[in-house]
This record gives structure tokens, C-alpha cells and sequence, in this order.
């Protein structure tokens, strides 16, 4: 069974946006189209790097050259071109947010607050409330 990505990119694609990625030098083992299909299978599929199937080759040479250009900003006019030239369309359905980096109150973690309820004088303030509130919807103009 020989399975192809939606996303991945056919050779004729692939002249239309080879001047975005910079030119292979020297004993390479994977093309920038190999690599450049690795990363769209990753994105489309959403599996860890060591998930790759190895048709496209060594996975950790693939995230290396990943990340190379990730920080040179290779992969910004990569992805740039192709989602101008509607080569790939690419499509956030959802957002993923991980727990070590959304910081929650103290109140929030059910620590004990540091100040303590005084009665109040009058009764009628610390009793419960008198009227109950209910939001209406104002009539659309």
C-alpha cells in the first residue's frame, strides 16, 4: 500500500516555490521536497517526529533541518508561497493550550485566603440580598 499525504507536494508543485529554500551542498541524503513533504505529513497528520514513516527518511535528520530553518525563516517564505500560490491550503480548526503555561490565581488552586470575614454591624448588610438580579436582552434595533 503506497499511501500519499493530502498535503504533500508533487515535483511540478514543488519548482514553483524551490527559490524560498536554500540550495543543498555537499553529501545530502533527503531533498528539500523530502523534507518539505515530512513537514506537511507532521502538520497533517499532528504525530511526534519519531512517528515519521520511513519513506521520508531519518526522522531526526528532518527535524533538524526543521528547526535550521525555522530560525533562519526559511519556513515562513515556504509556507508563505505556498499558501500564495494555493499550492497548500492550510486551515486552524483548533487550539491547543498547554497547562504549564496558563498561570492560575491563587485563588484558583484552593489556598486558603489570607483575610479574615468581620461581621457587620448592621444586619440587614450581611443578611442575604434583597432583590434578585436578571439580565434582559435588549430589542434588536
Amino acid at each position: 500500500m503506497n499511501y500519499t499525504s493530502v498535503m504533500e507536494i508533487t515535483e511540478a508543485q514543488y519548482q514553483q516555490i524551490e527559490h524560498c529554500l536554500p540550495r543543498q551542498r555537499g553529501n545530502v541524503s533527503l531533498s528539500n521536497l523530502q523534507v518539505l513533504n515530512a513537514f506537511l505529513y507532521v502538520a497533517e497528520q499532528g504525530c511526534k517526529w519519531r512517528g515519521l514513516p520511513k519513506r521520508f527518511g531519518n526522522w531526526h535528520t528532518i527535524y533538524t533541518r526543521m528547526n535550521r530553518w525555522s530560525k533562519s525563516g526559511v519556513l515562513d517564505r515556504v509556507f508563505e508561497t505556498l499558501q500564495h500560490a494555493q499550492i497548500v491550503r492550510v486551515k486552524i480548526e483548533a487550539v491547543s493550550l498547554d497547562s504549564t503555561i496558563v498561570k492560575v490565581h491563587p485563588d484558583g488552586t484552593g489556598a486558603l485566603k489570607k483575610t479574615v470575614r468581620k461581621p457587620s454591624a448592621s444586619p440587614e448588610v450581611g443578611g442575604p440580598p434583597r432583590f434578585i438580579w436578571l439580565p434582559r436582552m435588549r430589542e434588536r434595533l
